[in-house]
């Protein structure tokens, strides 16, 4: 049972910007408890500020969910500060663009440690309080790209999968070893977001990195993740673009796989602006995206 948002405490990482940022506000402005989690110390601060203005309770823990250690002192927080957590949204990601044999070893295990590692120790600790307490909601992001991988995006889509396999696991468990827990797992697949995600984004591609259209705006993803607290769900979308690829490609997979492929050969790097080789904010994090969008929103 899913307590009203308004007497809810919700853990959030990757909380600084984006879908992240964005959740926090909507979440605060009907009066939850919101507990940010991300690198960028001063943004959380700021976005503490504006969650407090609107009515909501916002505790900042600066957390790089690569380090589990970190994650595990999120969780000790914010049990110190409400006594509870009711819902663990798992959503701080990276993304890393180039031919697989064009990325260095250390920026794929990044990749991984950050979206897959990540949510896994994420997932540890929300889990031991859900049956501590008996109940909770898991929410793991794990994209479109969980259901139909894209070139050039071999290390994101490779956690994007593992995600979605091990929210099924987990919800497998539950359903097996403890159907009288109210604890629910759900798996949220955003299609392109209007963010700064691509901003972000780590490339060896030589190109520059382009959101790759059909572009949502972040409220659309603000409002799934808002319904999953209230009412949550095993998976869904975030766009009919994500919906429509999946059933392509159950239906025809290999035509589905070829036109996502010449789909993203166009649309996600661009033609004419080439790009130097970049890092992005892989192993640190960067100045550069600070807001909920980054201006892709041109189409709907």
């Amino acid at each position: 049972m899913a307590r009203p948002i308004n007497d809810s405490v919700i853990v959030l990482t990757g909380a600084s910007s984006g879908m992240g940022r964005a959740t926090a506000l909507e979440l605060a402005r009907r009066g939850a408890s919101v507990v940010l989690a991300a690198r960028r110390v001063t943004l959380l601060e700021k976005l503490a500020q504006e969650c407090q203005q609107l009515g909501g309770q916002a505790l900042v823990v600066p957390t790089d969910v690569t380090d589990e250690a970190a994650v595990q002192t999120l969780g000790q927080q914010a049990l110190a500060r409400f006594g509870r957590f009711d819902v663990w949204i798992n959503n701080a990601g990276v993304i890393a663009f180039g031919r697989f044999a064009d990325l260095p070893s250390k920026v794929f295990n990044r990749v991984i440690e950050t979206n897959l590692l990540g949510y896994v120790y994420g997932a540890r600790v929300a889990l031991q309080q859900f049956y501590a307490q008996d109940y909770g909601i898991l929410i793991n992001n794990a994209s479109v790209d969980s259901q139909l991988a894209a070139p050039y995006l071999s290390a994101y889509s490779a956690a994007k999968f593992a995600i979605r396999g091990f929210s099924e696991s987990l919800r497998e468990e539950v359903e097996i070893l403890d159907k009288k827990k109210q604890i629910e797992i759900c798996t949220i697949k955003p299609a392109t977001i209007d963010t700064p995600l691509f901003q972000h984004a780590a490339n060896y591609t030589g190109r520059a990195v382009e959101a790759l259209p059909p572009v949502y705006d972040v409220q659309t993803a603000v409002k799934t993740f808002v319904e999953l607290v209230e009412k949550p769900q095993r998976e869904v979308f975030v766009g009919s673009a994500g919906r429509m690829l999946a059933t392509m490609h159950a239906l025809v997979p290999r035509a589905a796989e070829q036109t996502y492929a010449h789909q993203v050969e166009k649309g996600h790097l661009s033609t004419v602006r080439p790009a130097p080789a970049t890092e992005g904010n892989l192993f640190a994090p960067m100045p550069e995206g600070v807001t909920a969008e980054d201006g892709w929103n041109d189409y709907r």
